[in-house]
């Protein structure tokens, strides 16, 4: 299997799952995502106590990249401090961005490395880090209103 095989079915896969596709009775944290040039549109919801992303779902609607993309960061952040989870939203976006990772970064990213031939598709870029973006700025509230 060849390394675009594994990147097409990661993406297949994360799309069509509906293990984090739903609204989170428990949310703390609510923020909406919006992507006018393609119609990407997610609302990322968020357990967050004692500073750790306890939980996190999402509903809404986007192309197989968008619905992925924000399948694997809830993979990756579920469970993380709020810091962790904003570091590896900045090193995603960065990635996505065009930023060459080092070995040790891309496993940090797990599955979500996957999709770092992105940033060489610009029409998608903005469909990859639409949830990483609506992650950042909810905790990035959530840091605003707990000072």
């Amino acid at each position: 299997m060849s390394l675009s095989d594994i990147y097409t079915e990661l993406i297949a896969e994360h799309s069509r799952s509906m293990e984090h596709k739903h609204p989170l009775q428990e949310a703390t944290i609510k923020e909406r995502g919006h992507n006018p040039s393609c119609g990407d549109e997610i609302t990322l919801e968020l357990q967050v106590e004692d500073g750790r992303i306890k939980d996190a779902a999402f509903t809404g609607v986007g192309c197989a990249i968008s619905q992925a993309s924000t399948s694997m960061m809830i993979d990756l952040v579920k469970g993380k401090p709020v810091d962790e989870a904003r570091r590896l939203a900045e090193l995603f976006i960065s990635m996505i961005k065009g930023r060459e990772l080092t070995e040790e970064e891309l496993d940090e990213l797990d599955e979500a490395a996957a999709l770092r031939n992105i940033s060489r598709m610009p029409a998608r870029v903005k469909c990859a880090v639409l949830s990483w973006h609506t992650l950042d700025m909810a905790l990035a509230k959530e840091n605003e209103q707990a000072d």
